[in-house]
């Protein structure tokens, strides 16, 4: 048996996390694949918001979680992920239970068109300001594309400068493939 791939192990640490019912982010909605994950996640009575800066990306999400029957809980939101917070009403401020990153840019689709590190920085911030207290952010991260490495680097000192009492980190990665994809994940403290 072999260590979970970096995406597997984001769903686990989010399934740990949140459950039926729940609303939670897919940050970056890309082919739909988070997104289909997360909506089977909370179920019928939950609510995910999926945002995406691409009309391709969500023409594509939105046909993924049409074909599994999963399109209800869902909000589809043409709207950088550095906007999150004005996707989510007022009343789910504060009560999010998981925001999913998958960074890059998407497969198959223009690879011109990539996450940057300061719109992803200030969505970072947003996604821990929406949580709720025990909710988890996790980042994908792809340091092998050109702006990647950037991104990646970017990512991780947010996270290992986020005060303690404000939420603790974690890296994983392989540490022996260093263009390979990793994860960083933020759990908000409890208060």
């Amino acid at each position: 048996m072999g260590f979970l791939s970096v995406l597997s192990q984001a769903h686990k640490w989010i399934g740990e996390r949140a459950g039926l019912g729940d609303v939670v982010i897919d940050a970056t909605a890309g082919g739909g694949v988070d997104t289909l994950a997360l909506a089977e996640l909370v179920g019928r009575n939950g609510l995910v918001h999926a945002l995406d800066i691409q009309q391709e990306a969500l023409y594509r999400t939105r046909e993924r979680l049409s074909a599994a029957g999963s399109l209800e809980q869902v909000r589809l939101h043409l709207l950088d992920h550095a906007r999150m917070a004005e996707a989510v009403s007022p009343q789910h401020q504060g009560c999010v239970s998981a925001v999913m990153f998958n960074l890059g840019y998407l497969p198959g689709g223009d690879t011109s068109v990539i996450t940057t590190p300061s719109t992803t920085i200030e969505a970072l911030a947003s996604a821990l300001n929406l949580l709720k207290p025990g909710g988890i952010v996790t980042c994908v991260l792809y340091p092998g594309h050109s702006g990647g490495d950037t991104e990646a680097l970017a990512v991780e000192a947010w996270a290992a400068g986020l005060p303690p009492a404000e939420g603790h980190a974690v890296l994983y990665r392989q540490p022996q493939r260093n263009t390979a994809p990793y994860l960083v994940a933020v759990e908000k403290r409890k208060r």
